[in-house]
């Protein structure tokens, strides 16, 4: 009797996890955009791409974004940016405030995002930029891409390390 309460029991376990994939999907996977988005401007070590700028002067920071041209889609703005110290996530692009005062226009499977060290210290006050000798500093963006279909792309985290 036992033995048949055990087999039961193990056949009823089995059953309910494989009716928990069919009803919500598959449980661990990337979240990834049909289309990707990548930084055709940037170097990556570690996880992010970053550019490289110095502190002194007006030294541009600026990121060149691209889709495949094979997508058949085209880009139509950057809608959104989030701007600040390393720790922004997607979600900074609801609750930080826009960055930009106005969308940038794509330029078919292309958009390049410009600004500068003096632009940003002046539209977030409270990231400081602090260089050690001999070392950089990093600012981040977040971009939210808007396609020729309306669809919207979150970009990963972009850095600029800053120096001196």
């Amino acid at each position: 009797m036992k033995k048949t309460l055990n087999i039961f029991m193990t056949l009823l376990v089995s059953l309910v996890m494989v009716s928990c994939e069919s009803d919500y999907g598959m449980f661990n996977r990337d979240n990834r955009p049909e289309i990707p988005l990548s930084f055709t401007n940037t170097t990556s070590f570690g996880f992010d791409p970053y550019v490289e700028v110095t502190n002194v002067g007006t030294s541009q920071i600026v990121f060149e974004m691209e889709i495949p041209e094979n997508s058949g889609r085209t880009i139509r703005e950057i809608t959104r940016v989030a701007a600040g110290a390393t720790a922004i996530n997607p979600g900074t692009l609801n609750t930080a405030g826009d960055y930009m005062t106005a969308p940038i226009a794509g330029q078919g499977n292309k958009v390049i995002f410009t600004t500068t060290l003096e632009e940003f210290r002046a539209k977030r006050p409270g990231v400081a930029i602090t260089i050690p000798a001999g070392g950089f500093a990093e600012i981040a963006f977040i971009f939210l891409v808007t396609l020729d279909n309306g669809e919207e792309i979150v970009s990963m985290r972009a850095r600029a390390r800053v120096k001196a």
